[in-house]
């Protein structure tokens, strides 16, 4: 009895204190919240970055060094280790290799299906779609099965699974905390950007990859700042632990000497760009081929581990992470080898990660895509060396060079690729010719729109969290308050699993909120989780749902319901308490009677307004004109503007284009006058005597 009574007294503690957060959120300002939350995302992902690389190098030491008998070089700040000379036993390598690909398969098989894969993907997918929806089990086990995978020879990157680590504390946070959608999109890709830049030490170009990254064309920018926290928090974190130096050590050496050498640099980018589309193309078709294979998911991953494992027992260079390589290629030490072989480098790299990731293996492909990078410079240096006139002695600046214009430009993030590789590197004299080598390639890549980051969007305009916005412009003066009602059902989490169903059948609803004992918001049950056996009702409850207070904005509701596949969240007190309930429906239902209510006042003005829905003509002096130069009466006002079935709000730099809609309110007069500026009809000799319509200059 006392046991349970701490229990209780602990949870009501506990649910205290998330709804003193929770408010908190709520009403601090941007720096406030930022500054905590950022710091604390960037502390939990230089914690995770340090923990994941170490189980890396115990899973390399255990696997590859201890049972393959055969030591990969390591980079600068890894201690500068050479590879091994030979396979001492060159038997084992197939099999330790199969061995951590099956583990780690096996791993994600029994407790977490969606850590299987590169994980930066999924990242980017659960900030366009569910930013709460990344669970802590999948973080947990995509540390173990990645570390697996990759140490034990699997050609895989680790900045996968480090993004995915604080991206899914940042889900969490945004769980913890009710965070408003956009917020909660914000914490998930800052984890991106703090926990690439941190196990990299690249924070700057981590911090700018979470804003690149989300989009093809376009940038995140509401996650920067927040980023610039996170990212320094977790490089500081990672630095005590691992140390400060750049990862490839501080690369000098070279300056450009001459315009000349320009020439080299952008066909560099034009055949990395080509590389690039090859990387993609052979990575899902691959992938593609391989999900068809008849077999269980384990023994492919394991079939491909041990491929992976005699491809390295030919190249060596295709094994594990690849970073020494990438540090051997500065020195000329990787370019000793036959020319083919360099040739064939960045091909045989492609085809492994293919195989290990793509075969749905754990690990991540943007490391591996920064070696191919690499290899392509390096094979290009290789050819022009000692028959070209001005190629540099050192193979390095064509080395940093690839690394930037290779995966830059086929994961759509050039800026953020040239600074990561700049801070690699600890260089900065090579991002003027890899600015032309990065623009080479991307213009190679963006003929084709390719990526290898599938779940980017184009961008923010074909955003699903950016559409409201725009989409519907109301929404952000309207509240909750207006649209939300009665809960038609509430769920004690105390009730027997059968008694809440019954409640959720005679209510006729498939989903209800569910209160604690204290009568505070839980959770929320759905109806076909309550007819999965027995147990508490408290293990069916799901924190996916974002619950909503009073006076947010319905645009954020909106965003918020579409995030989920339940298209309803609960509204609640500043005491987490259930006030009322709000769908898509009660939203959609209070915007026409909102946009209704607003067109009515604007025509009944005491007889002197009106409103006006027309569409621009080709020959209209509007278009091509932005609205603040448009010469428009000052008493006309411009509500709203819908071009190719899209509907936004106009801003002094809207430009008119024909076949715009638009829909103005103001003086029957002015609106007459907009009219034929619409639509002008052709010059006749009458209109000479007026003097509005026919001087009309934009």
């Amino acid at each position: 009895m006392r046991g349970t009574f701490r229990r209780v007294t602990r949870g009501s503690r506990i649910a205290v204190t998330r709804a003193r957060l929770a408010t908190w959120t709520t009403h601090a300002s941007y720096t406030q919240k930022w500054l905590v939350l950022g710091s604390v995302i960037g502390l939990i992902s230089g914690v995770g970055a340090v923990v994941f690389y170490r189980a890396l190098v115990w899973a390399n030491q255990f696997f590859l060094i201890d049972l393959g008998g055969y030591r990969p070089p390591t980079p600068y700040s890894e201690g500068l280790v050479a590879a091994s000379t030979h396979f001492t036993r060159p038997w084992a390598i197939p099999l330790v290799a199969g061995l951590g690909a099956l583990l780690g398969a096996l791993l994600v098989r029994w407790f977490a299906p969606d850590a299987s894969g590169h994980g930066t993907d999924a990242a980017i997918a659960a900030v366009h779609h569910n930013p709460r929806g990344i669970r802590l089990r999948t973080v947990a086990v995509k540390i173990v099965a990645s570390a697996l995978t990759i140490g034990s020879g699997g050609s895989g990157g680790r900045e996968g699974p480090t993004g995915q680590i604080s991206a899914g504390f940042g889900s969490f946070l945004a769980r913890l905390l009710d965070l408003s959608p956009s917020d909660a999109r914000v914490t998930v890709a800052s984890g991106v950007g703090s926990g690439i830049g941190a196990i990299f030490g690249a924070p700057l170009g981590g911090a700018l990859l979470a804003a690149e990254i989300m989009y093809r064309d376009d940038f995140e920018v509401e996650a920067l700042l927040p980023s610039f926290i996170a990212s320094v928090v977790g490089y500081g974190v990672f630095g005590s632990f691992q140390g400060f130096g750049p990862l490839f050590g501080y690369v000098s050496g070279y300056h450009l000497s001459n315009a000349g050498q320009f020439v080299w640099f952008g066909l560099l980018g034009v055949i990395a760009g080509f590389v690039g589309l090859l990387y993609s193309t052979t990575f899902y078709g691959l992938e593609g081929a391989l999900a068809r294979v008849p077999a269980p998911s384990w023994v492919r991953v394991a079939g491909a581990g041990v491929t992976v494992g005699l491809l390295g027992l030919v190249v060596p260079e295709t094994l594990g992470t690849g970073y020494g390589w990438i540090q051997q290629a500065f020195t000329s030490q990787l370019l000793a080898l036959p020319l083919w072989v360099v040739l064939a480098l960045p091909f045989v790299r492609i085809l492994a990660t293919s195989l290990s990731i793509g075969s749905g293996g754990s690990g991540g492909i943007f490391g591996p895509g920064m070696v191919i990078g690499a290899f392509v410079g390096a094979a290009w240096w290789r050819l022009l060396e000692g028959h070209v006139a001005g190629v540099p002695a050192s193979p390095a600046p064509f080395v940093i060079v690839g690394m930037m214009a290779c995966f830059g430009s086929i994961a759509r993030a050039p800026i953020a690729m040239m600074l990561m590789v700049a801070e690699m590197t600890g260089t900065l004299t090579m991002v003027v010719p890899g600015m032309l080598a990065v623009g080479a390639a991307s213009l190679v890549v963006r003929r084709g729109d390719h990526t290898i980051y599938r779940s980017q969007i184009r961008s923010r305009a074909e955003s699903p969290a950016h559409r409201m916005a725009t989409g519907l412009p109301l929404l952000a003066s309207m509240r909750v308050e207006q649209a939300l009602a009665a809960p038609r059902c509430v769920v004690s989490e105390s009730l027997a699993i059968d008694d809440a169903a019954r409640a959720l059948d005679v209510a006729h609803v498939h989903f209800a909120p569910v209160i604690d004992d204290e009568s505070r918001y839980a959770g929320t049950i759905v109806r076909e989780a309550l007819d999965q056996g027995n147990g508490p009702l408290s293990e069916r409850v799901t924190n996916t749902v974002v619950p909503l207070q009073r006076a947010s904005a319905l645009d954020v509701a909106l965003e918020a319901m579409t995030a989920t596949p339940l298209s309803w969240s609960p509204v609640l007190d500043e005491n987490r308490r259930v006030v009322g309930t709000i769908s898509i429906s009660d939203v959609v239902r209070a915007y026409r009677f909102e946009l209704s209510e607003r067109v009515h006042r604007a025509s009944a003005l005491d007889g002197s307004g009106g409103f006006l829905d027309l569409v621009l003509s080709p020959d209209s002096p509007l278009v091509g004109h932005v609205l603040s130069e448009s010469g428009l009466p000052r008493g006309v006002l411009l509500i709203a503007l819908e071009r190719e079935g899209r509907t936004t709000a106009p801003s002094g730099e809207t430009q008119f284009r024909r076949g715009d809609r638009l829909f103005a309110v103001g003086a029957p007069d002015e609106l007459n006058h907009v009219r034929r500026l619409a639509a002008p009809a052709a010059p006749t000799t009458s209109d000479t005597d007026t003097d509005t319509d026919t001087d009309f200059r934009p």
